[in-house]
């Protein structure tokens, strides 16, 4: 089993007062590799705040979170940000492409802070042959600035997939394209997944996009419920 989460529950606290409003109640999902979930609900049902938890970004404010057999619970913030950066992939509604940088560079970025020359010129290789893999080879000196909304969403998912992460987490991946350019994105997600051997949980309010997964959950009033 890759990640599992049992009876999550997340409580935030209420302006001015002492009480505290439930968003996540009693949820418990078991994340294989090869597994395409997507989650819908609500504006405010709590999907992002779920997929922060299994990002490590967020913690619960009770239940247990699993990582490869290992409670991440406990782990300090160095170890979360080690687990996220070798074993998670996380791509947004925004590409966050930094302007200055050419798509090559962008893809770079979650290298840095590798030391081992061997891993770094690897990942340089597989970047180039990802960009490819994605229609991106004759972009890759290029800024983000000079390409489309689309392609920047593109090179933000090779970026999530440089450090061969076995889960990728994607918030509202299409949320700023137009139809088509959903589209060819939701194929690419999927290509991912078989190409790749990765776990791929998408956070959406696209019933078009959700119905591509292989599995779809609704996030309301608290409670995952398989649909």
């Amino acid at each position: 089993m890759l990640q599992e989460l049992i009876d999550i529950r997340k409580y935030y606290e209420n302006s001015g007062s002492a009480s505290r409003r439930l968003i996540l109640d009693d949820i418990s999902i078991s994340i294989n590799i090869g597994d395409a979930f997507a989650i819908v609900g609500p504006s405010g049902s709590g999907k992002s705040t779920l997929l922060n938890i299994m990002g490590t970004l967020d913690n619960p404010t009770s239940g247990i979170v699993m990582f490869k057999d290992v409670e991440v619970n406990s782990r300090n913030e160095k170890e979360l940000a080690n687990i996220r950066n070798r074993h998670i992939g996380f791509v947004f509604q925004k590409h966050y492409l930094l302007p200055q940088l050419n798509l090559l560079e962008n893809v770079l970025i979650p290298v840095i802070p590798q030391k081992d020359k061997v891993r770094v010129k690897a990942a340089n290789i597989r970047a180039k042959n990802l960009l490819e893999s994605v229609g991106l080879a004759d972009k890759i000196h290029q800024l983000p600035g000079q390409l489309s909304v689309g392609e920047c969403q593109r090179a933000a998912v090779v970026r999530a997939l440089i450090n061969e992460p076995e889960l990728l987490l994607a918030d509202e991946p299409t949320g700023s394209l137009d139809h088509d350019s959903a589209l060819q994105l939701g194929e690419l997600l999927l290509k991912i997944k078989k190409d790749y051997e990765v776990a791929i949980i998408v956070v959406t309010h696209s019933m078009e996009l959700a119905s591509s997964m292989n599995n779809i959950y609704k996030l309301i009033n608290g409670k995952l419920i398989r649909n």
